[in-house]
């Protein structure tokens, strides 16, 4: 597999993922990844978080500069817009599992080689990384799924998936969970100012909703 991933052909990370032991088992398996190209240049893998009794799964994009580096998921600006909509909406944080449908972060550098600029993965490299997602799925099988954006939505409902048109609404997921999709909380910090204010109450409202689900 590794030899045909040097061609650009055949991701899928799928040989790398254990048949057997839990979520501390795929995430031993996981840092040896090869399934994609985006290992190549980061940090590390960065994998999920939480506890197989979680009731809610929060699935984001990719990791970010800063989750590249500490090896978490949602630990930079956007986690902690993520953590206070989390807060407000009623969900419980310690009922969370995170993570990222694609577990290596994908970026350009800046100016002078001195800064890592985010790129948005390709559905190639999305499915490339399923099945670590599906495993993570599989181990905590959540009663509910947050989609955080369109790369997510996409991972978790097909690539016709539109996030401007199917937020908010409990759709039918993987694993017999239900899913709401809302925007990823990094938009909310990329909005002008006197847009930043709606976008992160819409954030907490499709939050609310996945709290409603779990009661």
């Amino acid at each position: 597999m590794a030899e045909r991933n040097e061609a650009g052909e055949g991701y899928d990370a799928g040989p790398w993922v254990p048949a057997r032991g839990g979520l501390a088992a795929l995430r031993r398996a996981a840092a040896d990844c090869r399934g994609c190209p985006l290992y190549r240049d980061t940090t590390g893998t960065v994998f999920g978080e939480g506890e197989t009794s979680a009731r809610v799964m929060l699935v984001g994009e990719e990791p970010g500069d800063q989750e590249d580096r500490r090896g978490q998921p949602f630990v930079g600006p956007a986690g902690r817009v993520l953590m206070r909509a989390v807060d407000e909406a009623g969900l419980d944080p310690a009922q969370a599992y995170v993570t990222n449908a694609v577990k290596h972060f994908k970026f350009s550098t800046g100016e002078r080689g001195k800064r890592r600029i985010h790129k948005p993965p390709t559905l190639r490299e999305a499915g490339a990384c399923r099945p670590w997602l599906d495993a993570e799925l599989r181990l905590v099988d959540p009663e509910v799924i947050v989609a955080l954006g369109a790369t997510a939505g996409k991972s978790l409902l097909g690539s016709s998936f539109r996030v401007t048109r199917e937020r908010g609404t409990p759709l039918d997921g993987p694993h017999g969970a239900r899913v709401v999709a809302t925007i990823h909380p990094s938009a909310v910090l990329r909005a002008d100012d006197a847009d930043r204010e709606a976008a992160y109450a819409g954030l907490v409202s499709d939050l609310r909703t996945a709290a409603t689900l779990l009661t």
